[in-house]
């Protein structure tokens, strides 16, 4: 793929924090919603890409969201034949309430890369470059607590693991609490807490629990990035979430590596915050139609992580009106 387009892609998640991030705090998630898709998909009209979203937010008959199987790009002669992988808004709770750590995100590899995740749960396990090969999902949290500490060089004590705050939680809780390790809850957006595992800035060492299988597909490629680790176990709690396993070709035993959810080292992965968190800074409107976004591009083959800060003068981009 051109590495061009990782800049490209970074454009896309800027238009749909841009849009998603007029409705922080209004109490409307489903409006921030829309506004994040409307903008990625206007966006990935203007890239040289023939691309299938392989995750998006539903089927082809919940359009207007971004559904998979969707075409997107403006194809043409020599367009790159890419999978596609969307959150537009990952942490929509959190910007309807004006809480932190809300982020658009887009991931892309080539055709056939991205793994077609069932729309259902996950237990995950997600760990920084230092730890990358010496943890497991299946081993007792303890252990994976104790080997995170020593290759971090520090004590269990001064050890933080985050998770989604769920009450399917409390036993991981318990557990990490009894290890003596610090915890860290957040209420939305396991993406951006996967990724915070690692960033030493943000003083989160291990990410533990179980969130969304199409997030933990896009957490996959972002840590395929970031040198770091991610893996995961499909938890369906229903038969019908069983039998779309079946249908899918996935397995509830298997322990997905981040090489099962993301092939190769051909990936590309943006984000830009919505809302303030530990990675990102959140859109600030400035006036004058005036909007500043944060954001991060990586590309897996080359590891080059780029910080980009930029000023957007709306009046000037009639793609981001909404």
């Amino acid at each position: 793929m051109d590495r061009n387009l990782a800049l490209n892609l970074v454009r896309v998640t800027e238009a749909a924090s841009i849009g998603a991030a007029k409705y922080m705090g209004r109490g409307d998630k489903n409006a921030a919603d829309q506004a994040g898709v409307d903008g990625m998909r206007k966006m990935f009209q203007t890239m040289s890409i023939e691309g299938v979203v392989v995750i998006g937010e539903g089927e082809m008959d919940e359009a207007p969201m971004l559904y998979i199987g969707e075409v997107v790009g403006a194809g043409g002669q020599g367009a790159s034949k890419v999978d596609i992988a969307v959150d537009p808004v990952d942490g929509t709770t959190s910007v309807a309430k004006g809480l932190p750590n809300a982020i658009a995100v887009v991931a892309m590899a080539p055709r056939g890369c991205l793994l077609n995740a069932p729309d259902m749960y996950m237990d995950k396990i997600a760990v920084g470059p230092k730890v990358a090969g010496k943890v497991h999902i299946d081993a007792p949290i303890h252990e994976n607590l104790r080997i995170t500490a020593e290759s971090l060089n520090k004590s269990i004590t001064d050890l933080t693991v985050t998770m989604l705050d769920r009450p399917r939680h409390e036993d991981i809780i318990r557990q990490c609490r009894e290890a003596g390790a610090r915890i860290k809850l957040f209420r939305d957006g396991d993406v951006a807490a996967a990724m915070a595992t690692c960033f030493d800035h943000t003083g989160v060492d291990i990410m533990l629990g179980i969130g969304g299988a199409p997030e933990g597909v896009i957490a996959a490629a972002a840590l395929k990035c970031l040198g770091g680790e991610f893996q995961g176990k499909l938890v369906p709690y229903t038969d019908e979430e069983r039998q779309r396993c079946i249908k899918m070709g996935a397995s509830i035993e298997k322990v997905y590596s981040m090489e099962d959810l993301v092939k190769g080292n051909e990936v590309y992965f943006a984000a830009t915050g919505i809302s303030d968190g530990e990675l990102l800074k959140g859109v600030v409107y400035t006036g004058n139609n005036t909007a500043k976004t944060h954001s991060v591009v990586m590309r897996a083959e080359t590891g080059t992580i780029r910080f980009v800060e930029a000023i957007h003068r709306l009046n000037k981009k009639p793609k981001y009106a909404y």
